[in-house]
């Protein structure tokens, strides 16, 4: 009795935390490579100022990968009670010209994502599943669907472990539906050579990669639903405006 009340004190005291776990689109870039961004890196932007983010996120990983390379082992070391991990992958589980990442959606990556869930569980902390946020493909004028049986799986899995879910993938699609083809066309990176990005003076046509618009409303996004989660971080969540995404030159947030 004595030690779990110690334990309440403590995370009382404790400034909460949100780890991530996930691939390049939401990792942590520097400013040369702007204006790639991952939505990682202002995800702050929607949270109270004390929350702190551990954005673990890698370039290439997938569920595979992470573990074999000790990432997920190293986040798990330094998981505390309380905090909440988001745990998103599927672009790189799919990849199967480097098949070193890929993972069949039906059998590694589904053990592998209840791994994952039950090792935050097992240090008293949350996991979150989020499925990966859409690519800027279209067919016939719509948004399509680039993730379909790594999101059934990350939904199954949810479903039978019970554990909170970010659709993100869903949720960026019907945004990209929203603003129309062209329009969104703004939040990747996409650009042509006349439009003078120091980083890309060739122009790039990236319909994975995320730049400073897109990280901020897929940040955005995955904030809306944790505030919907009642978690207990739900209570830190202030989401940042889903449309007119500050274009700031890096990760500060607009008001801070």
């Amino acid at each position: 009795m004595i030690a779990a009340l110690a334990l309440a004190a403590a995370l009382a005291a404790a400034p909460p935390r949100i780890i991530i776990a996930s691939d390049s689109t939401a990792a942590s870039y520097g400013p040369a490579q702007y204006p790639q961004m991952g939505w990682g890196m202002v995800l702050k932007c929607s949270l109270d100022p004390n929350v702190q983010v551990v954005n673990l996120a890698r370039g290439g990983r997938s569920t595979k990968t992470f573990i074999e390379e000790g990432l997920w082992d190293q986040l798990v070391a330094q998981l505390q009670p309380g905090d909440t991990v988001l745990i998103q992958f599927g672009h790189n589980d799919a990849d199967t010209k480097k098949i070193v990442r890929f993972t069949d959606p039906n059998g590694a990556y589904d053990v592998n994502l209840r791994r994952f869930v039950a090792d935050v569980r097992a240090k008293q902390a949350t996991p979150v599943l989020v499925t990966p946020i859409a690519r800027w493909l279209w067919e016939n004028g719509q948004p399509k669907d680039a993730h379909g049986p790594y999101a059934a799986t990350i939904h199954r899995v949810a479903t039978d472990l019970k554990v909170p879910l970010v659709d993100l993938d869903g949720d960026m699609m019907a945004a990209l539906k929203a603003r129309g083809e062209l329009a969104s066309r703004g939040l990747y990176l996409q650009y042509k050579p006349y439009d003078h990005i120091a980083r890309y003076p060739e122009g790039i046509s990236d319909d994975t990669h995320i730049n400073e618009q897109g990280a901020r409303l897929g940040a955005a996004l995955v904030a809306t639903s944790l505030a919907r989660l009642k978690l207990p971080i739900s209570r830190h969540v202030h989401p940042a405006p889903l449309d007119n995404q500050a274009q700031l030159g890096g990760p500060s947030c607009p008001s801070r």
